[in-house]
């Protein structure tokens, strides 16, 4: 394990980026610290400053501002179900979040750090020792990628729970960075590089998560995993449709980003299934098969139509 050799605790956003500034390159930023410390403790992460911005209490908040709800970045996961709003209007987020980990990963894990943690690989998320054995790859500084024997191309998955259901629901984020605060789709975020899997400032903080109230959308969440806890995803889908029948499909486990196409109508499913199976670049770094997991996507988004129902009907009015 490598430890941080110094430690700040932020009780301002303005504070922890004055920090990341001073520290340059050699910081990380923590608050539920599921990922962060993991990471460390395997010889993932070599940095060697913690900030820790989870005492910072403006970030712990959910509100309705006219017709957006915003949810803050350091909202446990466990938390997200006492806010009436969320449970009233965005069930599927409630599903995909009590999804991730164990109970008590969720009463410590953040909705911000789910959507922002790293991508996974079997042959990557390994002790030290286990990988220098096996050979490094293209995410820790070595000239090949182990699950593909490709020189090019890290395809580390994008395992994140709630980021596909958010992108359903024409999520945005808020960020606070070094030149002030802007808003951003969350979908726009996601690079598809296993290796720097987001084109965030490093330094750049996401203060909130910005949901629509005046969509009436309707999503499925699906997640394919070994076990019904702990396990990180193997494949997720989300897939939702708003009052004006609009229909968006977001897929996670089976590709280094979150795998997006949409349409408008019923008559735009099998072209958008077909889509998005198209684009996943799966690879066997899973405990399940590549061909498993691709024809899994199909199953997937077949049921969740056939739970969304007939949707004419609901838009006819």
């Amino acid at each position: 394990m490598i430890a941080a050799k110094t430690y700040h605790k932020c009780q301002s956003v303005e504070e922890a980026i004055a920090l990341a500034l001073k520290h340059g390159e050699d910081f990380r930023y923590m608050a539920g610290g599921t990922d962060v410390i993991i990471n460390k403790f395997q010889g993932n992460d070599e940095t060697n400053c913690l900030i820790d911005i989870s005492a910072i209490p403006e970030l712990k908040q959910v509100s309705n501002d006219w017709n957006v709800l915003r949810i803050g970045s350091l909202v446990k996961l466990d938390d997200l179900k006492k806010h009436k709003t969320i449970a009233d209007h965005f069930p599927a987020l409630l599903e995909a979040a009590h999804s991730v980990a164990s109970p008590m990963i969720r009463k410590t894990a953040t909705i911000g750090g789910n959507i922002l943690c790293e991508n996974r690989c079997i042959f990557y998320n390994q002790s030290e020792w286990w990988r220098e054995a096996v050979g490094y790859c293209l995410k820790c500084e070595g000239d090949v990628c182990i699950a593909t024997g490709g020189k090019k191309n890290c395809f580390s998955k994008f395992v994140s729970d709630t980021a596909p259901v958010l992108i359903c629901l024409d999520a945005q984020i808020e960020v606070f960075d070094t030149d002030g605060v802007k808003l951003i789709k969350l979908e726009d975020i996601y690079t598809g590089d296993g290796v720097n899997p987001r084109q965030l400032n490093p330094k750049a903080i996401v203060t909130a998560i910005l949901l629509p109230l005046d969509k009436d959308y309707r999503c499925v969440f699906k997640k394919l995993r070994p076990r019904e806890s702990v396990d990180y995803t193997s494949l997720t889908t989300a897939v939702s449709i708003d009052k004006k029948g609009r229909i968006k499909i977001a897929l996670g486990g089976v590709d280094p980003g979150p795998v997006v196409a949409e349409g408008i109508g019923m008559s735009a499913i099998d072209s958008l299934i077909l889509q998005v199976f198209k684009k996943a670049r799966v690879i066997d770094n899973d405990f399940y098969t590549r061909p498993y997991r691709k024809e899994m996507i199909k199953v997937f988004l077949q049921r969740s139509f056939a739970e969304l129902g007939n949707t004419n009907k609901q838009f006819d009015n």
